[in-house]
């Protein structure tokens, strides 16, 4: 098809504005890449609109960075230099502008007294820049041949291979997944960690500008000829289980079962959107409808009709599934069923990415777009916030969470991986008791959570880690160490990307795109289903059939977690931890239930919900006593005052304290309460076996009205 417009300027808009000034178009041609792309517009003079706020910038051979109106009234001149400004880009919260300046990018905040990030980049004149609203990752291209993938720090993540000509566009798809490279006959595919796709040698000359279209399945391509090229991408794969799906045309995918090599071919009214495969089910989105399949019967689809028609992410979990569509996010069953529409004032959801969003049957936690140390915690039944409402605040950037999948939802527990790189975890529900966040890694560069058991993997300082209990950390803090499994993990290149931790197998990205399989021990997750289901004979019989240090350090955390001593002590005892067989020993001799309960929160750190338990069942010198074991004095005292009982115990294991260590007493209370108090031994010990005495009988009475209650 051929074709001529010559005339005044045009204007298109795709994903954002871009204006093309005495623009030329003589042929159009439709290529199809495989792995693919479509390509972009060209541009004459550097115009780019913010999203965000009505302005741009225009930026030349004048080397003047100068920021207009929407209206063509000049605001400011934000940057003057001696070389010319090829490209320019915003940041993704518009606060910021990347622009070129010879072989250096330069980062400059609109706040006048900001500090500016400048750094070399390239041997020769960098040519291109992008910056990614989704990811915060930003593309660069130069006259050295090689294309380059930044943090919004500056730190290289990834540096190509030099092409044989000049590098002259660069672009990033709308959803920050895939980036376009153009270069003389030259268009190439990317994925965002810098791998190639696919590659393809159109005979169009130098490719100066690239769009992608606001869906990301098309691009649009400026060349050096005079020519506009189009592209669709295609060839996408999704694996689960024994499927692999392929998109084989814009609105055909194809099914197959690897184990019987069973094909089934999927026809679609509309080009395919996005799509995503887990959990025995099949989430396929197109310009206007949703298709839902069932990996058990692919012939009769569940459809309906969506709200806005731009999908940019898909995010399952085991029973619903999550849509962030245009600007707002959805869940919806796998019958179809809107389950609710979740909502966080100011928040922009169309630049959510896997990594800033998680859902779980219960709970959807989002990265805060405006403000990256804030995570959003989500009802996934009813959108409404979790608890008080208030967010979780991390201190520092958080750039990864991780919702865990399985279990009752007051045990969920969210993964968090900040700019540091430092891998945290805490609980989605605090249950009346603070926010209590636990550091379980360093230097770990990506994670995934199993999908069938609360294990945890990462790539932590170039070793293939296994946290096979994270949630030990709020039981006993001290196993976490022996519940990890590391070994190197050379084999997955630097830095790698963890696809999927599904049944014993892990799936891992290289940096040069290839996908490695890694077994995992099953044992681990066995012990996790074993112990759910409260087989602790089961969980015992497989610790002692596999060996395994590690085994019995999972089981003494999850024994301890339910609450089952018996198993407990004997896991402690496999492990060599006897102080700790004697404390649950210790604990098994209590009389009551509460005491039971409140020395076991005592066990896992919880000293105040310990002290609250014993509070509530009227057992004041029991929460006295654990202040005193803990050197607690001026809480102990404290209590002994505000209840009117026991002073002279708190006064009496002091003065022992202080004579032990040979130290005077300086504490004003202290000094004020001794003056009044006797302090008698014999009458102290005759107290305490009195509380215990009537402790006991408390318990007896308690079971006998329980017996009754239950033969009524």
């Amino acid at each position: 098809m051929n074709q001529t417009v010559i005339g005044e300027p045009q204007h298109c808009s795709w994903d954002r504005v871009i204006c093309i000034l005495y623009c030329c178009v003589t042929v159009i041609q439709y290529i199809t890449v495989s792995g693919g792309t479509r390509n972009v517009l060209l541009v004459f003079c550097i115009f780019t609109f913010t999203k965000l706020k009505e302005e741009n910038f225009r930026a030349g051979e004048d080397g003047q960075l100068k920021i207009w109106s929407k209206s063509g009234m000049l605001r400011s001149t934000l940057a003057q230099q001696g070389t010319p400004v090829y490209s320019v880009a915003w940041a993704p919260d518009s606060g910021r502008v990347l622009y070129t300046s010879g072989r250096q990018l330069v980062i400059k905040p609109l706040q006048p007294s900001a500090k500016v990030l400048q750094w070399k980049a390239h041997d020769g004149v960098i040519l291109k820049v992008d910056w990614s609203a989704v990811n915060d990752l930003i593309l660069s291209g130069g006259e050295d041949c090689k294309y380059k993938v930044w943090d919004s720090y500056g730190r290289l993540l990834f540096s190509s291979s030099a092409h044989d000509y000049p590098v002259t566009s660069v672009a990033w798809a709308p959803d920050g997944e895939l980036f376009a490279m153009g270069s003389f006959h030259t268009l190439r595919l990317c994925d965002k960690t810098g791998w190639s796709y696919s590659l393809e040698k159109p005979s169009t000359g130098s490719l100066f500008s690239l769009a992608w279209s606001a869906d990301g399945t098309q691009l649009a391509g400026a060349c050096g000829n005079g020519h506009v090229l189009f592209a669709h991408v295609v060839e996408q794969r999704w694996e689960w289980r024994n499927f692999e799906i392929t998109l084989t045309k814009r609105r055909t995918m194809q099914v197959r079962n690897v184990l019987n090599d069973a094909v089934d071919v999927l026809e679609f009214r509309d080009r395919v959107i996005k799509a995503s495969l887990a959990h025995g089910h099949l989430v396929v989105t197109t310009s206007l409808q949703c298709y839902v399949y069932s990996a058990k019967n692919w012939n009769t689809p569940l459809i309906f009709d969506l709200k806005e028609g731009t999908v940019s992410l898909i995010v399952q979990a085991e029973r619903h599934f999550l849509l962030v569509d245009g600007a707002e996010l959805f869940v919806y069953s796998y019958e179809g069923r809107l389950v609710s529409s979740p909502k966080s004032p100011g928040m922009r959801m169309d630049i959510l990415s896997s990594q800033s969003i998680s859902l779980s049957n219960d709970s959807i936690a989002i990265r805060d777009t405006s403000d990256e140390r804030v995570v959003f915690l989500f009802e996934a039944q009813t959108g409404k916030a979790i608890g008080d409402g208030k967010p979780l605040i991390h201190k520092i950037e958080v750039v990864f969470v991780a919702l865990d999948q399985c279990g009752p939802s007051n045990d969920r527990r969210i993964a968090l991986i900040d700019k540091n790189r430092d891998l945290y975890l805490t609980s989605v529900r605090k249950l009346g008791r603070a926010h209590s966040i636990h550091k379980i890694g360093s230097m770990v560069d990506t994670m995934a959570w199993n999908d069938s058991a609360n294990i945890l993997c990462g790539i932590q300082d170039s070793r293939f880690t296994v946290w096979y209990y994270p949630s030990v950390v709020f039981v006993d803090k001290d196993l976490l160490p022996k519940t990890i499994f590391s070994r190197d993990s050379s084999e997955f290149s630097r830095p790698p990307q963890m696809v999927s931790y599904e049944g014993s197998q892990v799936t891992v990205r290289r940096v040069d795109g290839s996908l490695v399989r890694s077994a995992v021990s099953p044992y681990p997750s066995l012990l996790h289903e074993y112990t759910s289901s409260g087989r602790w004979e089961d969980a015992l019989r497989i610790c002692r059939f596999a060996k395994d240090q590690t085994l019995w350090s999972c089981l003494a955390g999850l024994a301890m977690a339910n609450r089952e001593l018996s198993t407990a002590e004997v896991a402690y005892a496999a492990i060599g931890e006897i102080d700790k067989v004697q404390y649950i020993n210790f604990i098994k001799d209590l009389p009551s239930r509460d005491s039971c309960l409140a020395h076991m929160l005592l066990f896992s750190g919880h000293v105040q919900e310990a002290e609250a338990t014993l509070l509530q069942a009227n057992l004041n010198y029991h929460a006295i006593q654990i202040h005193i074991n803990l050197y607690n004095w001026d809480r102990a005292l404290e209590l002994a005052v505000k209840y009117k009982t026991h002073v002279d115990t708190v006064l009496a294991h002091r003065q022992k304290f202080l004579q032990d260590f040979g130290k005077q007493e300086t504490n004003k209370r202290f000094l004020q309460y001794s003056e009044g108090v006797e302090v008698d031994w014999e009458k102290i010990q005759a107290k305490i076996e009195m509380e215990f005495a009537m402790e006991r009988e408390k318990a007896a009475n308690s079971s006998v009205r329980s017996s009754v209650s239950i033969r009524r």
